[in-house]
C-alpha cells in the first residue's frame, strides 16, 4: 500500500468506503467520540490488519461498533441493565461490555480471547450511513499508531497512518473529543474507562452508582493500558509554571500557549484536548506541561486520559 485514499462524506465516499470494508480491508472514520479505525470484526484478515496498522498489542481487545441495538444483540447477551443504559445513551458515547452470545460470528482477535465483548453504537451521522451501508459490525479502535494521541480529524489520521491504511472517510472534526465511557455489564455495573459520557449521567440512569475498577486490575477492556494516548513529547501535569523548553496547555483564564476552554467548560475542554495536543507536539517542545483540571464530569476523562498521555514509557 502506498496511499491511504481521502474520501468524502457524500454518497461516493460511503459506497467506496463500503467496497474497501467488504474486502477485509481497513477504513478510518469519524464517530462522535474520535476517528475509528474500521474493519469487519467477522474478519481474521481484516482485524489482524488493524492490530498490525496500530502496532498494537493483541491482548488489548477492541469496540465493536454497530448500527443500533437490535444488530448488537447479535453478538452480546444482553440484559435488563444493558437495555435501560442503550434506551438512555444510544446513540452516543457509551461502550457496554458483556457476555459474548454463543455464535457470535466474530473474529476472536476482537476480543483477544475475553469471553466478553465492549460494543456500542455510535452517534455521528457518517458513521450510522457507513454502518447500515456495510450492514455489519466493524471493529474500531481509535485511528492512531497504538499510544499515541486519539484522532479528532481526519488529518490527525493521515499523520499518524497515512499509507498503513487504506482509507480515511472525511466527517470534519469530532464534537466529543474523547473516547467513550467503558461500562461493564457482565456482573455490577462498572466503570472500565471514563470517557465522553459522565459517569454522573451513567449512575443517574440506573439509579445506583457505578462501581470503580481498581488499578490493579488485568486488562478487561480496551482504553486500560498504563500509557496510552502520549505525544512524542513528555507530560508534565499540574503545573503552576512553565519549565525551560516546554509549552503550557492551559485550562481557564490564563496565560497559556493554548487553552482548552478559557471559560473553564470542560465539555469544550474535551473536544478541545486531543487536537490541542497534536498542535502543541508539532512545535516538538522539551515537554507539554498541563495546567489542573477539576475532575468532576467529564474533567474524570480528561484527567484519565492526560495521567495515561504522562505515565512512564516503555521506549
Amino acid at each position: 500500500m502506498t496511499k491511504t485514499l481521502h474520501l468524502s462524506p457524500d454518497d461516493d465516499g460511503i459506497t467506496r468506503a463500503t467496497k474497501v470494508l467488504h474486502a477485509d480491508r481497513l477504513v478510518a472514520f469519524p464517530t462522535e467520540t474520535v476517528y475509528g479505525l474500521g474493519g469487519d470484526a467477522r474478519s481474521d484478515m481484516a482485524v489482524a490488519r488493524i492490530f498490525e496498522a496500530k502496532g498494537r498489542p493483541r491482548f488489548n481487545p477492541l469496540i465493536v461498533h454497530v448500527a443500533d441495538a437490535e444488530q448488537a444483540r447479535d453478538f452480546v447477551v444482553w440484559s435488563d441493565l444493558a437495555d435501560r443504559l442503550a434506551g438512555a445513551f444510544w446513540p452516543g458515547a457509551l461502550t457496554l461490555v458483556l457476555p459474548l452470545r454463543a455464535g457470535h460470528g466474530l473474529s476472536p482477535l476482537v476480543t483477544a480471547e475475553l469471553p466478553t465483548l465492549a460494543i456500542r453504537c455510535p452517534a455521528h451521522p457518517l458513521a450510522e450511513r457507513l454502518l447500515r451501508a456495510f450492514g455489519g459490525p466493524l471493529a474500531a479502535p481509535s485511528a492512531n499508531p497504538s499510544g499515541r494521541i486519539s484522532p479528532t480529524t481526519a488529518a490527525h489520521v493521515h499523520d499518524g497512518l497515512d499509507g498503513r491504511i487504506d482509507a480515511v472517510l472525511d466527517g470534519g472534526a469530532c464534537a466529543v473529543g474523547l473516547e467513550s465511557t467503558i461500562v461493564g455489564l457482565s456482573d455490577t455495573p462498572v466503570l472500565l474507562r471514563p470517557g465522553g459520557l459522565p459517569a454522573e449521567a451513567i449512575e443517574a440512569a440506573l439509579g445506583a452508582p457505578l462501581l470503580r475498577r481498581s488499578a490493579e486490575a488485568a486488562l478487561t477492556a480496551p482504553g486500560q493500558m498504563v500509557s496510552h494516548y502520549a505525544p512524542g513529547a513528555r507530560v508534565r501535569l499540574e503545573a503552576t509554571h512553565v519549565m525551560p523548553g516546554e509549552v503550557l496547555l492551559g485550562f481557564g483564564p490564563m496565560a497559556c500557549d493554548l487553552n482548552l476552554s478559557r471559560a473553564g467548560d470542560l465539555t469544550e475542554a474535551a473536544a478541545n484536548l486531543f487536537g490541542h495536543l497534536h498542535t502543541l507536539d508539532a512545535r516538538a517542545p522539551a515537554g507539554i506541561a498541563v495546567a489542573p483540571i477539576p475532575t468532576t464530569g467529564l474533567g474524570a476523562a480528561i484527567n484519565d486520559r492526560l495521567a495515561r498521555a504522562a505515565a512512564p514509557r516503555d521506549t
